[in-house]
């Protein structure tokens, strides 16, 4: 029963009454606000990015492809065209997407990549044709013969490969090994593809209508959409098999040249076939087996970075930044695959902290292989940025 005053005061500022106030119980504290993380240490763009000037020229290089194919196709065959060249192209990126998944490579390189293939490799290849078919005459039939057997080969691999090198030249640090090199000369050969689809689609609806504009797409975007992808991805090997050992961008340009020189035979053996042989029974007998040779090889590197990765993250359990389970969990696909599924147990869906927690762990990992290299210098600052990182999402992921 209340011992306090009847009738009651006056209520007490912030009561609406006086019979809305308690007099034996203290006002219930208001918590306080609580406050935000600290926002995680992002890693230097030094050496991540590719100078501006280079998208500068792609975009001048655009304007003008884009004039070139409304002058020469027109618009709508050209959308027409466009809309094709959608289909295989958006294969290819969900493939590529699947090979770079743990550790992807900064997003203004992957669409530099593609940017590349798609306008700039284009425009070169489209140049040299125009010089070739003024400077030469005879018969057109070995002129065609010529320009897809030797002429395209080694101009488009030089067009595509040269995308790659610079990316090398311009982000070493983004450029880790193999597995970097062919995520990069995928995604120019992809671009390169898209637009030549385009090109190739267009000409199919002019002149022979739905019926030769249906063959094409189902020769070149169902058959063969890894096509280009598969020869700039050699290019890319070679350049990231010189970037896993140490070599300077001096010391690539051999690797580089011989990666071209290996994508170029290997483009010209895809042509022949179509020029000089029955094409689907080589398709069937070569190109396929060589397709599952590509992916097969994809597979042995990707199992070959993980191995690399295990071993780089043991040496900071040994130090006590990881537990030797973690090394486990965070190296192998098994592992990760646990890992998400776990962290969707948690409290809120914590699957997005998982994600970068492998993502950093296993940029770390290069960054440690980079630095026994000793290619690069401020690898110190990215370990300690990275270290940060981890840190910060394990305590995320086990905060209640």
């Amino acid at each position: 029963m209340s011992t306090g005053p009847w009738p009651p005061a006056d209520p007490q500022p912030g009561f609406s009454s006086p019979l809305a106030q308690s007099p034996l119980t203290p006002p219930e504290p208001v918590a306080p606000a609580p406050v935000s993380p600290a926002a995680l240490p992002a890693l230097s763009r030094k050496g991540r990015s590719a100078p501006i000037w280079i998208f500068g020229v792609l975009v001048f290089a655009l304007i003008a492809l884009v004039g070139y194919f409304l002058n020469a196709l027109g618009p709508s065959a050209s959308v027409v065209g466009a809309l094709l060249a959608l289909v295989p192209l958006a294969g290819v990126l969900l493939a590529v997407r699947i090979v770079d998944r743990w550790e992807p490579e900064p997003r203004g390189l992957l669409v530099l990549a593609a940017a590349w293939g798609a306008i700039a490799a284009i425009g070169i290849a489209l140049g040299v044709d125009l010089l070739v078919t003024i400077a030469t005459g005879g018969d057109a039939s070995t002129r065609e013969v010529f320009s897809s057997v030797v002429q395209a080969p080694l101009v488009e691999e030089f067009a595509k490969g040269l995308g790659v090198f610079l990316i090398f030249a311009s982000a070493r640090r983004a450029f880790d090994g193999p597995v970097d090199g062919i995520v990069y000369g995928a995604l120019v050969g992809a671009g390169f593809a898209f637009t030549e689809n385009i090109q190739y689609f267009a000409i199919s609806l002019i002149e022979g209508g739905v019926a030769d504009v249906s063959q094409t797409f189902f020769l070149r975007g169902i058959l063969s959409p890894f096509a280009h992808v598969m020869f700039t991805s050699i290019t890319g090997f070679a350049v990231g098999l010189a970037a896993r050992r140490g070599a300077t961008t001096r010391q690539a340009v051999g690797p580089w040249v011989v990666g071209m020189l290996g994508a170029a035979a290997l483009h010209a053996f895809w042509n022949g076939s179509a020029v000089f042989t029955d094409f689907f029974r080589l398709y069937v007998t070569a190109q396929v087996p060589l397709f599952l040779l590509f992916v097969f090889g994809i597979v042995a590197l990707r199992r070959e970075e993980s191995r690399l990765t295990r071993a780089r993250l043991a040496e900071y359990a040994d130090a006590g930044w990881f537990t030797p389970q973690e090394v486990d969990m965070l190296a192998t696909g098994a592992g990760r695959r646990a890992a998400l599924a776990w962290a969707r147990t948690l409290r809120g869906d914590r699957t997005a902290v998982m994600k970068r927690f492998i993502a950093d762990a296993t940029a770390l990992a290069m960054a440690r292989q980079r630095a026994l290299t000793g290619r690069d210098a401020a690898t110190a600052q990215d370990e300690r940025t990275l270290l940060e990182r981890t840190s910060a999402a394990r305590a995320a992921l086990f905060a209640p």
